[in-house]
């Protein structure tokens, strides 16, 4: 997988509004996984997509009326089928972590890539996912330097009693293995 001027060469790519310019362009230097699934624990019905792009319709599900008014982003999001769809190229800010804190540095936007994958925090991640995300982020180490595997976490550990995702569904040993042998 290669990145060619920030945006994933083998992505589909879907732009959205909800992001604006990193206060640094230069510090990339943390990878956010998150988890997100609209409504709740559904696949694969493009809900994800208009969420990101502000066009989801509140009356398409009870659900969906509180995030009407949210304008949120992920760089990259991970399909359950492997499928990759980029919002945002990676030197800008994406709108994904929210109030966040990493080791004492606030503001994790102005500095992180955030991966979503779709799913939930009680449903096994696929075996797809698990070799797109890899592939993802080993492109991610290869072209940003100031990224390394020590500084990949959860959205649950930058937003601590806020967040709880990608929950105890993600394995993060075996991201680790894909990552040091394949």
């Amino acid at each position: 997988m290669n990145i060619d001027q920030h945006w994933l060469a083998d992505a589909n790519r879907i732009i959205s509004p909800n992001y604006d310019l990193r206060p640094t362009p230069a510090d990339i230097s943390l990878l956010v996984i998150h988890c997100i699934s609209l409504p709740p624990a559904e696949f694969g019905n493009g809900y994800i997509d208009q969420l990101f792009c502000n066009r989801l319709n509140p009356d398409d599900h009870d659900y969906f009326k509180a995030l009407q008014q949210l304008k949120v982003s992920a760089h990259v999001l991970v399909k359950r089928s492997g499928d990759i769809t980029q919002y945002v190229p990676f030197d800008k800010r994406a709108w994904h972590a929210g109030q966040s804190c990493y080791q004492g540095r606030e503001r994790c936007n102005d500095f992180s890539i955030g991966i979503e994958l779709e799913g939930t925090e009680s449903i096994a991640y696929t075996d797809a996912q698990y070799q797109q995300l890899t592939a993802v982020v080993k492109a991610l180490l290869k072209t940003y330097p100031n990224l390394s595997t020590g500084r990949i976490t959860g959205h649950s550990d930058i937003a601590p009693g806020r967040k709880t995702d990608p929950g105890p569904s993600f394995d993060w040993q075996r991201l680790a293995g894909l990552l040091k042998n394949g």
